[in-house]
């Protein structure tokens, strides 16, 4: 197909009336090909059935004889079959991986848009082979009489008769789980679990090796993965503490109370610079920059705190910018992607979610609990700057135990692993290792013709030992992003804009509209965070397996647009039901919208954007802490014009980039498949 794509470019250099012969040429062969891996894949399912149809006659023999050698040997004939059923999955999921390559390289070369009409031509045709690459073609018979029989053969399957009676028994064989596992990835498929760690973006490989399961099995420290959550949890709460008490600091420090919006996205601004250096800290050591995040935490803390006595806001505003440079969070995804096993990842990824929303939760609810008002040894302590003193404790508690508790791993070079080889592997522990015995369709010097023969023609596409390189320059990073992929990243801007002009506003619009005390404001807060885990339950669990990631993308992109346009004073007086039944569609669609959206990041942005320092999840925590600055700068300066006009002021500019991100979606929407 590649060099296919290199004739249609000199064609259509040639004669731009061969354009309508280039689509529909292309159209043929993909559908052949699709087609041919189809029936490929329908014939070897069907060996494997007659295998197990001449297991299950062997099954009802040996069971009469109570063979318990003889019933071993059909134990692991099951498990061969298996691991065929593996290979076989591992084989259309390459193929699925090739199939979104090409269409992507077509549009690149040709300067066409195929592959919006081609998805729209074939995805829900009830014909389509297209539908077959990616839904899985009866596997889940063949699994099923896989697991029913391994089952029956089990010796600890206790007072129950079958899997129907517990089906629990059909996952205790590592083989089966390792089958549904690679069945949910071809199918998208998902559950909680997965669905919330896929919301921390941390990006599997396309393909993953036992060798580098193997590796981050010796790297593996429990309690350093519990301290490395606990930093997320703290940052977070870090983070939304002082947001009902801010505007309130500012007026005390006679400043403006708008200036919250500085004062809270300071620690945004920083951000966007710790965030590179701590992803290439990380390279080289995780346990000196979550130290070194932990200092600088425990001063900038305490900076913010002695503001109040020193009568400074400028005091306050660098207090908080250190509190933005000591942001570990590129170190926290990075150490789960490379020392928590593959089987452990997920959980590890959903922990990290769960504990950045937990702290985002928790930051409001401990500011409600700091009403008081006293000196000790002439410093004030009071709602103002008890956020910062209890946080700054935090940290040094934090450090503490960091330093004697957290274990460094041995790190080495990602730059200077060496590359997997292409002709080698077995499955081991339950992990499916790249095995290619046999070249499907070309061999290996014809391979390598194609590979030159493809960089002569595209010096933008990367050889095959580069694609398994992490990038090395946040240039060549943007240059992988897909225009899907682009817009994915402007739907997040978007969310975290809107999502943050509600938090950070809600002290200042709560006290000027309805005269909400302190304790009113951070209870309010403290509710909305804790809409987080029950909405990603609720997607997780049911709405993504329901519907297409992208059909729940865009009509949470309409409620999002909906929720704003709700929040806008107008005529009548402006109510607490108004403002409240907004912020929480505001928030809880933008919460849905940020899960499907990242999931889907997590499945079509390019695996080289899986580990290095510029990776995936630092592209999206930019782009989210760019929102956030935006934001709190549209507030401040919101602020000039007076409180009447603060709100309307804030809300257009979350109006307008919500719906251009909704026509760019429409426009985008079949390449997000």
């Amino acid at each position: 197909m590649k060099k296919k794509v290199k004739n249609y470019v000199q064609q259509i250099e040639v004669s731009e009336q061969s354009r309508e012969y280039v689509l529909k040429d292309f159209s043929r062969i993909l559908d052949k090909q699709i087609e041919k891996i189809v029936l490929f894949l329908l014939e070897q399912q069907g060996e494997l059935a007659s295998r197990l149809f001449i297991l299950g006659q062997e099954h009802d023999v040996l069971v009469q004889q109570q063979d318990g050698s003889k019933l071993s040997e059909l134990q692991e004939s099951y498990r061969d079959v298996g691991r065929e059923l593996l290979r076989l999955l591992f084989f259309v999921e390459m193929n699925a991986i090739g199939v979104r390559k090409i269409l992507k390289k077509f549009d690149k070369r040709c300067g066409y848009k195929f592959t919006n009409y081609f998805v729209k031509t074939r995805a829900n045709h009830p014909y389509s082979q297209l539908r077959q690459i990616f839904k899985h073609v009866g596997i889940s018979a063949v699994v099923g009489t896989i697991s029913r029989n391994l089952a029956d053969l089990q010796e600890d399957k206790g007072n129950y008769t079958s899997i129907y009676d517990h089906p629990g028994l059909a996952l205790q064989d590592p083989i089966i789980g390792s089958i549904n596992q690679a069945v949910d990835r071809l199918t998208n498929s998902t559950d909680f679990l997965h669905y919330l760690g896929k919301h921390a973006l941390i990006l599997p490989e396309e393909l993953p090796t036992p060798s580098e399961d193997h590796a981050a099995n010796e790297r593996y420290h429990l309690m350093s993965l519990v301290l490395n959550l606990a930093n997320a949890f703290l940052y977070m709460v870090n983070t939304y503490i002082i947001v009902p008490t801010a505007d309130d600091y500012s007026l005390s420090l006679g400043a403006a109370a708008t200036l919250c919006g500085a004062v809270i996205g300071s620690m945004a601004v920083a951000q966007v610079f710790s965030s590179v250096y701590f992803s290439a800290w990380s390279n080289k050591s995780y346990m000196k920059p979550l130290v070194f995040s932990s200092i600088v935490l425990l001063v900038g803390n305490t900076l913010y705190a002695l503001a109040y006595d020193f009568n400074s806001i400028y005091l306050l505003l660098v207090g908080r910018l250190f509190c933005g440079l000591g942001s570990a969070r590129a170190v926290n995804r990075r150490y789960i992607t490379d020392c928590v096993p593959l089987h452990l990842r997920m959980k590890a990824s959903a922990g990290f979610v769960s504990a950045s929303a937990l702290g985002m939760a928790c930051g409001p609810a401990v500011a409600c609990l700091l009403q008081t008002n006293f000196k000790f040894l002439k410093i004030t302590f009071n709602q103002d700057t008890l956020p910062g003193w209890i946080m700054a404790l935090s940290w040094f508690l934090y450090l503490l135990c960091l330093w004697t508790t957290f274990s460094e791993p041995p790190k080495e070079e990602i730059e200077d692993a060496p590359l997997p080889k292409a002709n080698s592997g077995l499955i081991e522990n339950g992990s499916l290792q790249k095995v290619i015995t046999q070249p499907l369709l070309v061999s290996e010097e014809e391979m390598k013709q194609d590979e030159d023969e493809d960089e002569d023609c595209d010096n933008s596409e990367e050889s095959s030992e580069e694609i398994q390189k992490p990038v090395t320059s946040i240039v060549s990073a943007y240059k992988l992003l897909t225009p899907s992929v682009k817009v994915q990243l402007l739907i997040y801007f978007m969310l975290k804009y809107a999502m943050e002009i509600l938090l950070a506003e809600s002290s200042v619009v709560t006290t000027y509209y309805f005269i909400w005390s302190t304790s009113n404001v951070a209870i309010f807060l403290a509710c909305l965070g804790l809409t987080v885990l029950p909405v990603n339950i609720l997607v997780g669990s049911y709405l993504s397996n329901i519907f297409e990631e992208r059909q729940v993308l865009l009509a949470s992109e309409i409620l999002v647009c909906l929720g704003i346009v709700l929040s806008f004073h107008v005529v009548i007086p402006y109510s607490v039901l108004q403002y409240v039944g907004s912020a929480l569609i505001t928030f809880v669609a933008a919460e849905v919208l940020e899960g499907v959206n990242l999931n889907l990041l997590s499945r079509v942005m390019s695996s080289r954007l899986s580990k290095g320092t510029y990776n995936g999840g630092l592209l999206s925590t930019e782009a989210g802490t760019l929102a956030r600055v935006f934001a709190d700068s549209t507030i401040t300066l919101a602020g000039y014009w007076g409180m009447s006009r603060l709100l309307n002021a804030t809300l257009l500019p979350s109006l307008f980039i919500c719906i251009f991100s909704i026509i760019a979606t429409c426009f985008t929407y079949n390449s997000m498949y």
